[in-house]
């Protein structure tokens, strides 16, 4: 149960910082130039946990980062990078926030992972709350940003699931940093090609690209990966419900302003799906702890609880 706590915690790391992505993507980086700036993003953070990890692709590994780079990093970090750019943050949030229904009914038949009720109430709850959280009726919405996000969540998906089939029996920080590598090689030439010379960067441009290199692609992804492993994809789709809500957070605290009472409703139906999402054998576990202390307490009681125990007293 503890352990499992542990990793629920470790794979709020990745929607946390992916939260804060779609801020410093909209502020910081240069719009435009999506390839470049999904090779920016991808490269470092896999180089960087290549020399942590210090172990090349092997067998079928090479055609495998291959294909979770290009799910999960390369046309995935492209999408993103354009939806931040032509949708506003809340509704680019809101329809990344399905991600957990999308992943569980990928995961049903490449992982055997049938969605319990409770996964899919959790579900549910989330992606209301995540509504509430963000939607407004003066939204306006951009046709090709809904599109750029709405395939990047079913693409993300599937490389997710594919990741946690394939990648089982391998460490998980050089299999993250072979997709990395292999999404950001695989995206340098077409940036190149397309977008012609690197786009120009002043210093909150190259400090905003470090950053999402950094934390919200290398630890996130490695710690995403490693949870993923661990935990039911279902579970583990319902904590990347924080992605929308830090967002929330976070452009309340850069904004200065404070919560509605909808907003507030939006965050406790978020952590009711994200409870909802528990794996069935913490609960259980704690449903037999409970028992096992309420069996000691009345055993300890004369007149109540094991007969046995009365009687050798």
């Amino acid at each position: 149960m503890e352990a499992t706590l542990r990793w629920t915690a470790l794979a709020a790391i990745a929607p946390v910082a992916w939260g804060t992505n779609y801020y410093v993507t909209h502020e910081y980086l240069p719009a435009g130039d999506p390839l470049y700036g999904a090779a920016i993003r991808a490269l470092p953070a896999g180089v960087l946990l290549l020399a942590v990890a210090r172990r090349r692709p092997h067998g079928s590994w090479w055609w495998k980062s291959l294909v979770l780079g290009t799910l999960n990093a390369g046309v995935f970090f492209v999408l993103v990078y354009v939806a931040a750019q032509l949708l506003p943050t809340s509704l680019a949030s809101t329809i990344m926030a399905t991600s957990p229904l999308v992943m569980m009914l990928t995961a049903w038949p490449l992982l055997s992972e049938r969605p319990s009720p409770r996964h899919l109430a959790g579900s549910g709850a989330g992606i209301a709350g995540v509504c509430l959280l963000l939607l407004t009726g003066g939204t306006r919405a951009s046709a090709l940003g809904v599109l750029a996000s709405v395939t990047a969540l079913l693409l993300s998906s599937l490389g997710y699931v594919l990741a946690k089939r394939w990648s089982r029996q391998v460490d998980v920080l050089a299999s993250t940093s072979w997709q990395l590598i292999a999404g950001g090689l695989l995206l340098l030439p077409v940036a190149v090609t397309l977008e012609g010379a690197p786009p120009a960067l002043d210093a909150p441009a190259v400090l905003a690209f470090g950053y999402v290199a950094t934390v919200a692609t290398a630890l996130a992804f490695a710690a995403w990966f490693a949870a993923l492993r661990r935990l039911p994809a279902a579970t583990v789709g319902l904590v990347g419900l924080l992605n929308p809500a830090t967002g929330v957070l976070l452009g309340t605290a850069v904004a200065g302003e404070t919560l509605t009472v909808r907003q507030v409703c939006g965050l406790a139906l978020v952590l009711v799906g994200i409870l909802l999402g528990r794996p069935a054998g913490e609960r259980a576990g704690r449903r037999r702890a409970a028992r096992a202390a309420t069996g000691d307490a009345a055993a300890r009681v004369p007149g109540t609880g094991d007969t046995g125990a009365v009687s050798r007293r």
